[in-house]
């Protein structure tokens, strides 16, 4: 349908999972995109021969990844419209027995990473809703924002962070007419939980525990990104969107 056409989007973490569906959804409806991932994650062929995806192989968390981010969309692009920082690690332990460096590599990706492109983008897209009347930033933390369990004391405490540094930047950027929200996932069906789910017993599990009796798909987070990332979406910032099926509706 074309909806996005004329917009920029930059997507990190888009070789797998919800960053790829999303890009690739975006794609679809007219949109250009810089795909982002790590080095060796197959990023370079991710997105092959598809049409407005233009690849780029970076940590988010190397020093220089925002500059050269947010470089590389201008230099391919003009602009950003829509920045979407998905990139994220998982890790499970007691917090009694969680390492110092296992916290900081999931604070380093899951917190500080998105901070740094967020703060590097603001001036493209300030220009950009200058120009045409809005911008988007969408950053993904989890459920796992309001709840918790045993062994994510360090992942839970990201995701917190998320939430917080996403509703401060609606506040900050409101007037620029730059919106901030954040998607909070549920059990859903990506290489990160992979190895939980390939169990077809704990799928089945947590697939009971949703209201809507199955696990969340790629496709189903990327369509509430764009939900987010619409012109349909002008008011709604500062807020989490919970995209979990029903999941944490029980008490």
């Amino acid at each position: 349908m074309n909806r996005f056409a004329g917009k920029v989007a930059v997507i990190t973490g888009s070789a797998s999972g919800i960053g790829h569906a999303t890009a690739r959804l975006f794609a679809e409806e007219g949109a250009q995109i810089l795909a982002v991932d790590r080095p060796g994650s197959g990023i370079e062929d991710a997105h092959a021969g598809v049409a407005g995806v233009t690849a780029l192989a970076k940590s988010v968390a190397d020093d220089d990844a925002p500059d050269a981010i947010v470089g590389a969309a201008l230099k391919a692009f003009g602009g950003i419209d829509i920045l979407f920082n998905n990139a994220g690690v998982s890790h499970r332990s007691l917090a009694a027995e969680t390492a110092d460096a296992d916290w900081d590599r999931l604070f380093a990706v899951n917190v500080r990473a998105p901070f740094r492109v967020c703060r590097a983008a603001i001036p493209a897209l300030r220009e950009r809703a200058e120009q045409k009347g809005r911008a988007r930033i969408i950053n993904t933390a989890s459920v796992m924002a309001f709840d918790t369990d045993i062994g994510l004391a360090a992942y839970t405490a990201s995701k917190h962070a998320v939430a917080g540094l996403t509703k401060t930047l609606a506040l900050e950027l409101g007037k620029f007419k730059i919106t901030a929200n954040f998607l909070l996932p549920g059990a859903i069906q990506t290489g990160m939980t992979q190895a939980s789910f390939a169990d077809p017993h704990i799928a089945g599990i947590w697939a009971k525990k949703s209201a809507l009796r199955r696990l969340g798909q790629p496709i189903d987070m990327a369509r509430s990104v764009f939900l987010l990332a619409s012109d349909e979406a002008d008011f709604i910032t500062g807020h989490g969107l919970i995209a979990d099926g029903g999941l944490t509706l029980r008490t």
